[in-house]
């Protein structure tokens, strides 16, 4: 099991950035594929960005060219630099992390999630 906690959210203004962390404990790091998703109020959870253990990265098409998913075997953590942002980021963001991408949402360990509220 990988405990996971992020850190790194905040208010910010529309066109501003943020970059997220995330500290993974209790398991092979660098074996482990990582993702973000986040969850905006009303609405479902969706992927943002994942990273195998290999380094390749995916991004969901909304934040393409804004966003980039990366990762530090050596301190086990997990980033998520946000750059642009939108008021439609706002969004509590979870960090996730499993045996490989595919297994990560049914299968996954998840963070206790932080804020990121974006103002127009």
């Amino acid at each position: 099991q990988v405990q996971l906690v992020e850190s790194g959210g905040g208010l910010v203004q529309a066109g501003g950035s943020l970059r997220l962390s995330c500290a993974a404990s209790g398991s092979i790091f660098s074996t482990n594929a990582m993702g973000w998703y986040r969850q905006a109020p009303g609405k479902q959870r969706e992927l943002v960005a994942t990273v195998s253990s290999g380094g390749r990265t995916n991004y969901a098409d909304s934040v393409k060219g804004r966003f980039t998913i990366s990762r530090d075997n050596a301190k086990n953590t997990v980033y998520l630099q946000m750059n642009s942002l939108k008021p439609e980021d706002t969004a509590v963001y979870y960090c996730a992390a499993a045996p490989t991408i595919a297994t990560m949402e049914g299968f996954g360990s998840w963070g206790q999630g932080t804020q990121v509220t974006v103002s127009s």
